[in-house]
């Protein structure tokens, strides 16, 4: 059997490195992955959080790893030391990300890398550093956080749009050049999500409803939803999807709400 035959197997050793673990979808796409019976790397900058979440976890089949996401030679460490514990390496998701609402022109600079910084830049340096070991596997997933916004123009989202554009941009590059070792590259593009990042949407009343009233299905997304997305790319028998962007956003990003 091949290298990368072997990682489409019902393997009881199947890696995952997921950044941005403990946020709504994070928390919520671990508890999948560990119910699945995966190894999973915890990486994000709240080592508190990290804790409690891995204590929720089989330490067996759990570790931690706190860095900045940004930094590209911390992800490489923290990949290196994934591989090394575990042996292999055969999915890593970037969930980390953030939501800042303002037009361009209110837009400072250090505003505008920061939401560069935490979307586009991590997701880089993610691939960068995981999709060689995940080929050196025989190959496997790496899923990617886009946004609605990045498909349909959203008042006051000029930097969030651009760097999930970006995001978007990279999957589809990353899939072409890592296809020949196996390493599928997609998205998912969420609408507004019932995350802590979103409380201060999700918790005003009338910020709320205006946001439940532009996508076409009624009601904001849940943090499972999304997760299950995930889960399903991740999955080795998902091993013909490659290069795709995934809307999982009650239809904001393509269609009109009444």
């Amino acid at each position: 059997m091949s290298r990368r035959l072997t990682n489409m197997t019902m393997d009881s050793t199947r890696v995952a490195f997921i950044v941005g673990a403990t946020g709504g979808i994070g928390s919520a796409l671990v508890q999948r992955l560990a119910a699945d019976n995966w190894h999973i790397m915890l990486v994000g900058r709240d080592a508190t959080k990290l804790d409690a979440l891995a204590a929720t976890l089989d330490p067996a089949r759990t570790a931690t790893q706190t860095l900045n996401a940004r930094d590209f030679d911390a992800v490489q460490q923290a990949v290196a030391a994934t591989v090394a514990r575990w042996g292999r390496l055969d999915a890593a998701v970037n969930l980390a990300g953030s939501i800042m609402l303002k037009a361009a022109h209110t837009t400072s600079q250090a505003e505008y890398d920061d939401v560069i910084g935490q979307s586009l830049t991590t997701a880089f340096a993610l691939v960068r550093a995981a999709a060689p070991a995940i080929g050196a596997a025989g190959g496997g997933s790496i899923v990617l956080t886009s946004s609605a916004a990045a498909r349909i123009g959203l008042v006051n989202h000029e930097a969030i749009a651009a760097a999930k554009a970006g995001v978007q941009g990279l999957a589809l590059s990353a899939a072409a050049t890592y296809a020949a070792r196996g390493v599928r590259v997609n998205a998912v593009a969420p609408g507004l999500v019932r995350t802590p990042l979103a409380a201060r949407i999700v918790d005003n009343p009338a910020a709320l409803k205006a946001s439940e009233s532009m996508h076409a299905l009624g009601r904001i997304g849940e943090p499972d939803q999304i997760a299950s997305m995930i889960a399903w790319l991740l999955h080795p028998t998902q091993n013909w999807i490659t290069g795709q962007v995934f809307g999982v956003d009650g239809g904001l990003g393509t269609l009109r709400a009444k």
